[in-house]
């Protein structure tokens, strides 16, 4: 299968749940980035996040600023 071109923008509708918009009205007031942004900034973290716990075996270690740590389990 060919690579997908990147330097175009690809269109999707999705329908969001309560929750998830109140947390993108709420990321976006706090970043002042566009929805389009948010979004695309949150698939990115995801993805990430996925590859992460793939590789702890479904878990992250979170670091706090006072020096603690958290394991976070994903379900």
């Amino acid at each position: 299968m060919a690579e997908p071109d990147r330097s175009t923008l690809t269109k999707v509708t999705v329908n969001l749940a309560p929750r998830a918009v109140d947390a993108l009205a709420s990321a976006c007031a706090r970043t002042r980035d566009t929805k389009t942004d948010t979004i695309n900034r949150a698939l990115v973290v995801f993805d990430l996040v996925l590859d992460l716990t793939e590789q702890s075996r479904g878990s992250l270690t979170v670091r706090n600023p006072d020096g603690g740590t958290e394991r976070v389990h994903l379900l």
